[in-house]
């Protein structure tokens, strides 16, 4: 599916006569191509999609809506010397993006230009998913939800947190997943407090908590999830800042809907954790956007105050980090809807005590 109409038409919203693209899961979110070296150009009146000679049949394949070259490595060269971008252009790039080095040689190269950086310009159009993409957000978390299943039957004291994400990542490929969307967290007891714990070889004991984070990517669009579970009776104390810690998400999860602000779905959690006593403990934003890269706008926090599209695909995910005793997060993804929020993810979220 080719986007460059919508990339046209932000150029007329940010008044400028060009784009140059060079972040691959824009380049590929805008024309299909899924190689890592590319050089998108758009203009008014059409697209250049510019890589090297290692893709230029699979570029001729995937590229739709623009024309492919395949020069060699100097993208930036060939895009000067075939004189796309003329005296006086005003050229788009994406300034949370490209290197001050990359931008350098490229307003020495395109001497005549002026080179118009701006940061976030396609992020809520790639926010706003398309059916097709949700579907496949759905069954990379499908996949991501059978796993979860399967990993709950390993869980026991005397395995460690290192052998439990070697299984995360085998059973994840075995079902087909191209790759894991980020290094699995498995965090048991005192480790749960560190919200990006790394599995290490402490073994699981019983009577704690397990935070287990995990996620794939499947025909480029990722998934990603989080349940804690409880090996053994976990005590009273962890029971009810589980119970808050659902609640929270719950609330979170009913008033999640599309041209709700991104710090308003966050107050809507976070004033359930901090009623509880809890605040000091929910040390990071409820969530993240999810599509074409792990985490993508927007950033579901306090300190934002965007307004999500419908079609946005975003994490719910509140947690509570007790340091040195446990932590808590429970993780789903929704997409937001006119009327209220679908939720891709089917794991139950009830405490699940093994």
């Amino acid at each position: 599916m080719s986007r460059i109409p919508d990339i046209q038409h932000l150029l007329g919203t940010n008044a400028v006569d060009a784009a140059l693209l060079t972040h691959p899961p824009d380049v590929r979110w805008a024309c299909g191509f899924t190689g890592s070296n590319g050089m998108l150009v758009v203009q008014p009146s059409g697209a250049h999609l510019v890589t090297d000679g290692r893709y230029a049949e699979q570029a001729a394949d995937e590229v739709r809506g623009a024309s492919v070259d395949a020069p060699g490595y100097d993208l930036i060269g060939y895009v000067a010397e075939r004189g796309w971008l003329g005296e006086g252009a005003r050229v788009l790039i994406q300034g949370d993006r490209v290197t001050v080095a990359e931008r350098d040689g490229w307003a020495e190269r395109l001497p005549g230009c002026t080179l118009v950086p701006r940061t976030r310009w396609m992020a809520p159009a790639r926010a706003a998913k398309t059916a097709a993409e949700v579907e496949q957000i759905r069954t990379a978390q499908a996949v991501t939800d059978a796993v979860f299943g399967e990993i709950v039957g390993l869980l026991r004291p005397g395995v460690t947190e290192r052998e439990v994400a070697a299984e995360i990542v085998y059973r994840h490929l075995l079902r087909g997943a191209d790759k894991m969307a980020f290094d699995p967290i498995v965090a048991s007891g005192p480790q749960g407090a560190l919200p990006h714990a790394r599995p290490t070889d402490r073994v699981l004991q019983s009577g704690e908590l397990v935070v287990l984070d995990f996620g794939c990517v499947l025909g480029g669009y990722a998934s990603d999830m989080t349940r804690t579970v409880a090996l053994g009776e976990p005590g009273d104390e962890a029971r009810a800042a589980y119970a808050v810690v659902l609640r929270a998400q719950r609330q979170a999860l009913a008033a999640a809907r599309s041209g709700i602000t991104t710090n308003a779905l966050d107050a809507a959690a976070r004033g359930v954790i901090e009623d509880a006593g809890l605040g000091s403990f929910f040390s990071h934003g409820l969530g993240h956007g999810i599509g074409l890269e792990t985490h993508e706008w927007p950033h579901v926090s306090r300190h934002t105050d965007a307004v999500m599209p419908a079609g946005t695909t975003v994490t719910i995910e509140p947690g509570v980090y007790l340091p040195g005793r446990f932590g808590i997060r429970i993780e789903d993804i929704v997409v937001l809807r006119q009327d209220g929020c679908e939720n891709l993810t089917a794991a139950p979220k009830d405490l699940l005590v093994l």
